[in-house]
């Protein structure tokens, strides 16, 4: 990317460039930020990605439709489930399919029990990124784990699972499955109880994230944000409800938003979102039909020649995917709408004129994930 506005010699008295980064992948992801400051105070910032762009766009169009499953996974590495969901229920569109209802409710269940452990992410890493504690970012994994248990005794994975399949899910919920997520459920309840208290009346956090990186409900929606970043700011905006898609249409829960579009009304959103998704899979739980787990197929898939545009809300907002098909085995031409990209797209707006301590504060509180910025 050029920079040119940060030749030294267009530099104002008293100012310098400052490179922030390259990250390692166990942050946030692989970003680098090169930023005028004057002072402590930034000036001008300029996100530079790319660092772990490996091609998976150009890469689908030389794997068959149910080979580009397992590339999917490789996206936003910390909601596997959500990133398989886009992209099989792109194609089960290409091939006007329906899904079993019991698949459906299966679906429902890991994608909310997924947005549950991405959030407990991205709550512990906030914690230690405006420094307040190395400890609560343990407490949130300890919590995680417990989901991460359930997705390895549903497909043996704990991290890119491949688990939902064009038509359906790959197998069906393993003996003892529903009775250990209602367990986990319960006390990961509890444990957001206590995660709120600790937050809330935590004074560094308070001043470390209240009234800082506010991002108005107006801009919020002309510059792009969606998903917690674009609720935070008081939109209520959710395509599990403005477009509903598989059965949530059934279950009884609300749209989270903040009040005062800062990051603490994007970490507000966060810890609120998995209440709520709680809920939705003590419900889904409820209500499971028996039944099938997945389409009958052809053993090769040829979609029809045509384009389909299918999108969910991902834990980091909506993610979509743009499926061209020729009439052949492979897809013609695969695009991928990723929420974290629309949101990194902001920091300049929002971070120019704060402090660079601030700069990390609001950087955490958008929650990018690098697999699926770069792709």
């Amino acid at each position: 990317m050029p920079l040119r506005k940060f030749e030294y010699k267009e530099l104002g008295e008293g100012r310098m460039v400052v490179n922030i980064g390259p990250q390692h992948p166990s942050t946030h992801g692989v970003l680098r930020m090169v930023v005028e400051v004057e002072g402590e105070r930034v000036i001008k910032i300029i996100p530079v990605i790319g660092y772990l762009h490996r091609g998976i766009e150009k890469i689908f169009e030389n794997r068959t439709y149910i080979q580009g499953i397992p590339l999917t996974d490789r996206l936003d590495y910390l909601s596997s489930m959500a990133n398989n969901m886009a992209y099989c229920r792109t194609v089960e569109e290409l091939l006007d399919v329906k899904v079993p209802e019991r698949a459906e409710y299966i679906r429902v269940i890991i994608l909310e029990l997924q947005r549950i452990a991405s959030h407990l992410c991205s709550i512990g890493f906030y914690g230690n990124d405006v420094g307040v504690t190395f400890t609560a970012m343990m407490y949130t994994f300890r919590e995680r784990e417990r989901i991460l248990d359930l997705f390895e005794s549903l497909c043996g994975a704990r991290l890119t699972y491949n688990y939902v399949r064009i038509g359906g899910v790959s197998q069906d919920l393993p003996q003892g499955f529903e009775e250990r997520a209602k367990e986990t459920l319960d006390v990961i309840e509890k444990q957001v109880d206590e995660y709120e208290d600790f937050f809330s009346d935590n004074e560094i956090f308070l001043r470390r994230t209240q009234g800082v990186g506010v991002l108005s409900a107006k801009d919020a929606v002309n510059l792009g944000a969606t998903g917690p970043v674009l609720r935070g700011s008081g939109v209520k905006t959710d395509t599990r409800v403005t477009d509903p898609y598989t059965i949530y249409d059934r279950f009884d829960w609300e749209v989270i938003t903040g009040k005062d579009g800062d990051c603490f009304s994007r970490y507000y959103v966060w810890l609120n979102e998995i209440r709520q998704s709680i809920g939705i899979v003590r419900q889904a739980l409820k209500d499971l039909p028996e039944g099938e787990i997945k389409a009958k197929l052809p053993k090769v898939l040829k979609p029809k020649p045509g384009e389909a545009y299918g999108r969910i809300e991902s834990p980091r907002g909506e993610l979509a995917f743009h499926i061209i098909s020729d009439g052949s085995t492979n897809p013609y031409r695969v695009k991928i709408r990723s929420p974290a990209f629309c949101n990194l797209s902001l920091l300049p707006h929002v971070a120019e004129g704060w402090l660079i301590a601030d700069l990390i504060a609001i950087l955490g509180s958008l929650d990018p994930v690098f697999g699926e910025v770069d792709r």
